[in-house]
């Protein structure tokens, strides 16, 4: 399935959003694969971060002038959210850019392949937890609410710019593959 996905996301030109007064930003959506099926990780931000307080998201952030490129925004934010290193990380290609219209923020989004296990160390002040989704749950049209363009997992309810990222990832992983 890794080659698949690599091969979807690099065969396809990214779509990318400008705007004088949109802020850069980028996030890492994390899969591994653990008894047999594939997974993605998710945080849920802590009420002390500025925007989005206590959402369901992928770890990422807004772009800072030393950072070289918006991936090393995303691994550096992955890297202070939630203690995932860069060198523990497979980059395996890039989704659209989607903007979060609450925050004027235009996000850029990684799909990479992490091991697991992975202790993770999350950064109580910007991310209250950690929790992932099989990858099956969410390619499942009956788990896609289309009236509040949202997926509800256990107690969490992913929704707003994460929904919009994520099932840009699921339709393209349906329609290039067919039944992965």
């Amino acid at each position: 399935m890794k080659q698949q996905i690599e091969k979807i996301l690099h065969h396809r030109k990214k779509q990318k959003i400008t705007g004088e007064n949109l802020k850069a930003s980028a996030v890492l959506i994390p899969l591994f694969y653990n008894q047999g099926q594939y997974h993605v990780l998710f945080t849920e931000r802590s009420d002390e971060v500025n925007f989005h307080k206590g959402q369901v998201c992928f770890p990422g952030g807004t772009q800072e002038p030393s950072d070289s490129s918006l991936l090393q925004t995303a691994l550096r934010e992955t890297e202070e959210e939630i203690g995932l290193e860069a060198k523990d990380v497979e980059i395996l290609g890039e989704l659209d850019d989607s903007i979060a219209l609450t925050s004027n923020y235009v996000i850029s989004p990684f799909v990479a392949l992490i091991q697991y296990p992975h202790s993770l160390k999350t950064n109580g002040r910007e991310v209250k937890g950690a929790f992932f989704v099989p990858l099956s749950f969410l390619m499942d049209e009956a788990n896609f609410k289309q009236d509040s363009y949202a997926y509800e997992y256990e107690d969490h309810i992913i929704w707003g710019a994460t929904a919009m990222i994520l099932r840009q990832f699921i339709d393209l992983l349906k329609s290039e593959s067919g039944a992965l």
